[in-house]
């Protein structure tokens, strides 16, 4: 069975796909917190820090076997897949959902080791919602990507392990990628935005929080075979986005309120409707779960 709770100070926690943005800045925080890191990526990366062991990490869409891996630790938090890239649906699948499953009937051999998997939003639902997600909704995956950490999740549920599913919605901090590099780009123009009404609430999440989601994971027994969305408490609008970045720098938010059906429109002809999906239209998730068993977001 699985311990009730990791000692920082003793654990020992591989980290797969260590060399990426998000596994960057966890690799670092869970070192100076005490833990004793395996840092394993397909591209060699350098880490600072005597509580950090980079390994080298093979591609996982092909046989692997993790069991040396396993033996040098106690839990293991599960970063590496694929994601805002081109690719096939069959491609998706084989890394980011059958190598998750043979990672977990790996885990399952050992028998007392903790799985942290990290899932994402797109698991749950699509780009927009009308309703503020739980939970408790039932997953409607809109996408390859949100299907293959879907299939992964369940796969991990079906191997009888240690674990914790967690949902990130989308991710900011330094190195971000994805939508969140795109608007701050646009915020450091020198020139006024036409996004002033866009008025869409939508949930983000920053990379200090999700470390901190990360380690209740590992150490509350209150996580233990549970599914958590993962957001700061309050949702944002891509208007608060760029005047929150253009004020931190001594700037004017310098936002025109051009109406959004204009700006849905210019989209669409420029055949960026995704865009406007992530962008003009809700997507509310609330922590309420993660909060409820004591995490505490910055």
């Amino acid at each position: 069975m699985a311990r009730d709770s990791l000692n920082a100070a003793k654990a020992r926690v591989l980290v797969t796909g260590a060399d990426g943005f998000v596994g960057r800045h966890l690799v670092r925080h869970l070192g100076l917190q005490g833990y004793k890191v395996i840092a394993a990526s397909r591209a060699a990366f350098a880490f600072d820090g005597p509580n950090i062991t980079p390994v080298s990490l093979p591609d996982l869409s092909g046989s692997f076997d993790w069991q040396p891996l396993l033996s040098q630790c106690d839990a293991v938090v599960h970063l590496a897949g694929i994601a805002h890239k081109y690719a096939d649906d069959s491609l998706y699948d084989r890394i980011n959902h059958r190598a998750t499953s043979v990672l977990a009937r790996a885990i399952s051999r050992t028998g007392d080791k903790h799985l942290v998997f990290v899932s994402s939003i797109a698991a749950q639902s699509g780009a927009h919602a009308d309703h503020e997600l739980t939970e408790e909704d039932f997953p409607t995956p809109h996408n390859a990507y949100g299907r293959s950490k879907f299939a992964a999740e369940q796969a991990i549920r079906a191997s009888g392990i240690s674990f914790t599913i967690l949902r990130p919605v989308v991710i900011y901090g330094e190195g971000e990628k994805g939508n969140f590099a795109i608007i701050h780009r646009l915020s450091r123009l020198p020139i006024p935005l036409p996004f002033g009404a866009l008025s869409a609430q939508r949930s983000v999440l920053s990379i200090q929080n999700f470390n901190s989601a990360i380690e209740i994971a590992l150490k509350s027994p209150l996580a233990k075979r549970e599914t958590f969305i993962v957001s700061d408490p309050k949702p944002v609008t891509v208007a608060d986005l760029i005047a929150r970045d253009r004020t931190r720098v001594g700037r004017s938010p310098g936002l025109i309120r051009v109406p959004e059906n204009c700006i849905r429109a210019a989209l669409k002809v420029t055949g960026q409707t995704g865009i406007w999906e992530r962008i003009g239209r809700p997507l509310v998730a609330p922590p309420t779960k993660l909060l409820a068993i004591g995490w505490e977001p910055s």
